[in-house]
C-alpha cells in the first residue's frame, strides 16, 4: 500500500484551555465522583488514525501490520486503524514526532473527555443526551462489519468526528477504578502504575456500553482487539 505518508501532515483541532466536570455521579463507580478538572490547551486528531496513516510506518517495520488489516470488514485505508497494542500505538506517535519534528503523544483521560464533551458539559454524549440507538449514525459498518471509514458523523462542538461508537481508543494513562478519588485538578495524567491502560469512545462491538462521554474502559496494553485503535495528541 502507496500511502503517501511523507506529505501527510495530521488534521488536529484545537482545543482550548478550560475546566470542565469530569465523570458521572449517577452510573458506574468508577466514573465517580463528579469532579472539576482544569486543562491547559492541546491539539487533538479530528479523527482517529486510519489504516492508511498507520500503515506508513508498519511498512518501515517500526511496528506490527495491525492484527485484522486483511479482512474485508477492517481494511478500507480510511477505516480506523484496529488490532494494535498501547505500545505500538505510543511507538507511531514516536514515529510521527521524529518525521514532524514535534512532540505526538496519546490523550490523557481527562483530556480524551474534555474533548469529546466538545462543550457541552453535563451532557451524556458528544452531540447531547439523545440515545445512540436514535440516531441515524451507529458508528459501525452495517453491511462490511466492523468500525465506519472516518468522518461520516456529525463533529461535535470542537470539531471532533467519530468520538462514540466507533472503537475504543487507547489512552496514555494506567488505568485506576479509584483514581478519581485522588485526582488532582489540574491536568491530571492517571494512576503512576498499573496492569492495565484506559481508553474511551465506545466501539462497533457494544458501543452504546462505553458510548457515553464519561464511559471508561481498559485493557492489558499487550493485547490486539478489532476494536481498539487511537487517536493523536499534540500540546498547543
Amino acid at each position: 500500500m502507496n500511502t503517501g505518508s511523507k506529505a501527510w501532515v495530521p488534521d488536529m483541532v484545537q482545543i482550548p484551555a478550560g475546566a470542565y466536570l469530569m465523570g458521572q455521579g449517577d452510573r458506574l463507580d468508577n466514573e465517580k465522583p463528579l469532579h472539576p478538572v482544569r486543562l491547559d490547551a492541546f491539539r487533538m486528531g479530528r479523527f482517529p488514525v486510519t489504516n492508511r496513516e498507520y500503515m506508513a510506518c508498519a511498512e518501515q517495520g517500526l511496528v506490527s501490520f495491525p492484527s485484522f488489516y486483511q479482512e474485508a470488514s477492517f481494511s478500507h485505508p480510511d477505516k480506523p486503524v484496529v488490532g494494535v497494542t498501547w505500545y505500538e500505538a505510543a511507538a507511531f506517535c514516536n514515529w510521527l514526532s521524529k518525521r514532524k519534528g514535534c512532540l505526538f503523544r496519546l490523550p490523557t483521560e481527562a483530556e480524551w473527555e474534555r474533548a469529546a464533551r466538545g462543550g457541552l458539559d453535563g451532557k451524556l454524549y458528544p452531540w447531547g443526551n439523545e440515545h445512540p440507538t436514535e440516531r441515524p449514525y451507529a458508528g459501525y459498518d452495517t453491511q462490511a462489519g466492523g468500525p465506519e471509514p472516518v468522518g461520516r458523523c456529525e463533529p461535535n462542538g470542537f470539531g471532533l468526528y467519530d468520538m462514540a461508537g466507533g472503537i475504543h481508543e487507547w489512552c496514555s494513562d494506567f488505568y485506576s477504578a479509584d483514581y478519581y478519588r485522588i485526582a488532582p485538578e489540574y491536568n491530571p495524567l492517571g494512576a503512576s502504575a498499573g496492569q492495565r491502560r484506559s481508553s474511551r469512545g465506545g466501539s462497533w462491538r457494544h458501543g452504546v456500553k462505553f458510548s457515553r462521554c464519561a464511559a471508561r474502559s481498559s485493557l492489558d496494553p499487550s493485547f490486539r482487539y478489532s476494536d481498539y485503535g487511537f487517536r493523536l495528541v499534540r500540546n498547543a
